[in-house]
């Protein structure tokens, strides 16, 4: 009832005037009071007038007062009527110190990330690493490295020659191989989180993969295996090469596994390759544990990936329990879990190395499921609902020209517009 007074006709106690202009009632002191007890009334129950039978109504009101703020806000301090007057930044290494001490600066307010580590306590628990032993090298000794190898360059007559007579070139092989010592693990370490490899295959646990392999299905490049490329079934249909640096009296073992492919359990796992026992980089030579199979991705269920294991042994292992006769063919007893296979083994091993591919069905996942697996293919097709099509018109008035086409026996029905 705020703000201006609406025109009311009163026939107790008020007195009107009625102007021919403006046409405004105006109420007198005992109106006001008459129209405040009506209000009164109206707003009571009907249980306190005496009444049961009258359906009365009721309100809710709430009154909602702005609370001051525990602390303050942020950007208080700032004046955005004088732009000109705020402070400047002579450069981006200056504001981006200032931004990151703003940002490390304890609020009293809860930020959104402070609510989601509340909810996900268990996924931001720090992960253990599980990998080999190693130092990474701190940002000082790579500045240190950098530019003792400035100063011989600088030092080289043939070099200033070349970069002269533009006669230059950059040997690649050299710069892959600095990359695969010095980033190239913590790049891959990177990729494989991004897939999810950590989470799916050690849950709570990590490794750096110090060891690269380099593995092949065949000659072209597009069937060698990398950090999440995609490698058909038909490429992948016999054992690759496998090959790595390896003293010649390490022993190794090396697992090929798939986390996507399980028909009935969606945390299994099914094991493609296993050869333990490997010495030095022969993996010819190692104990053939379980028998190669190649992938299988269902029909319908998008890409899987396949994953690569490189495992560091201690010295010989006696791999009793997880040996498979050959031929091995059977997919219940080709279910895996790598994490309760390392902790079976993790006195003995450490995971050293990493590389995975992605796949889909082609036309050789059939014979794989026929010939080799002897069982019916599983697919999964999205089961489209029938078409449907109102009741026929007698007349149909403003209808396409194959409207009839819908009505007629034996036509099938298109999901087009027709």
């Amino acid at each position: 009832m705020g703000g201006s007074l609406m025109p009311v006709r009163m026939t107790f106690g008020t007195r009107k005037r009625h102007c021919a202009r403006s046409h405004v009632t105006a109420v007198t002191p005992a109106g006001k009071m008459a129209w405040r007890t009506l209000c009164r009334a109206a707003l009571r129950s009907p249980t306190d007038l005496g009444v049961s039978n009258v359906k009365g109504f009721g309100t809710a009101g709430t009154l909602w007062r702005r609370a001051a703020p525990l602390g303050p806000m942020p950007n208080d301090d700032v004046d955005l009527n004088d732009p000109e007057a705020q402070k400047r930044y002579d450069s981006f290494t200056r504001y981006l110190k200032v931004a990151e001490e703003a940002k490390n600066k304890k609020a009293w307010w809860r930020t959104y990330r402070q609510h989601l580590k509340e909810e996900n306590r268990d996924e931001d628990a720090p992960l253990v690493n599980i990998g080999l032993a190693s130092r990474r090298q701190s940002r000082k000794e790579q500045v240190k490295e950098r530019n003792r190898v400035m100063r011989e360059n600088r030092r080289n007559p043939e070099l200033e020659k070349a970069t002269r007579l533009l006669t230059f070139s950059i040997p690649l092989d050299r710069v892959k191989a600095e990359w695969e010592r010095t980033a190239g693990p913590y790049h891959l370490h990177n990729v494989a989180r991004h897939y999810a490899v950590y989470r799916d295959l050690f849950p709570g646990a990590y490794f750096l993969p110090r060891v690269m392999l380099r593995i092949a299905y065949g000659n072209s490049p597009g069937t060698h295996v990398h950090y999440g490329n995609h490698v058909t079934p038909t490429e992948a249909l016999a054992a690759p090469h496998v090959n790595y640096e390896s003293d010649p009296d390490a022993l190794w073992t090396l697992l090929l596994t798939s986390p996507d492919e399980h028909l009935h359990d969606n945390e299994g796992e099914y094991v493609h390759w296993l050869v333990g026992n490997i010495p030095g980089d022969a993996v010819h030579l190692g104990e053939e544990l379980c028998q190669y199979l190649p992938p299988f991705p269902v029909k319908g269920t998008g890409f899987h990936r396949f994953i690569f294991i490189l495992f560091k042994q201690d010295g010989p292992i006696k791999f009793q329990e997880d040996r498979r006769p050959a031929p091995f063919h059977n997919l219940n007893q080709r279910t895996f879990k790598t994490l309760e296979f390392y902790r079976a083994h993790q006195d003995s091993m450490t995971p050293a190395g990493l590389a995975f591919f992605q796949s889909q069905w082609d036309d050789s996942v059939s014979q794989t499921f026929h010939g080799l697996l002897n069982m019916k293919e599983p697919v999964f097709e999205f089961v489209w609902p029938p078409v449907y099509h109102p009741p026929q018109k007698l007349y149909p008035h403003r209808q396409p020209l194959r409207y009839l086409d819908r009505y007629r026996e034996g036509h099938v029905p298109t999901y087009g517009i027709y």
